[in-house]
């Protein structure tokens, strides 16, 4: 009788996954380009990028707040 085969296991030690391979080939160029420049962007750019993302996480929690007190 044979033995079943074992699950992936992720992480530091275990083996990554053949979709995350397939995934990964499967991005243009462009992407990674386009994601490239997203990040020295950001990066010379740090202390807006924070403000903006408090700004947009606060609303978002506001938000959330006002439509579950609306019920």
């Amino acid at each position: 009788m044979r033995e079943p085969t074992l699950p992936p296991v992720f992480g530091r030690l275990g083996v990554k996954s053949p979709v995350a391979i397939v995934a990964a080939s499967a991005t243009s160029s462009n992407t990674t380009n386009l994601a490239a420049r997203m990040r020295e962007g950001l990066s010379s750019r740090r202390g807006l990028a924070l403000n903006l993302g408090v700004v947009l996480w606060t609303v978002l929690v506001l938000a959330a707040v006002f439509f579950i007190l609306q019920t």
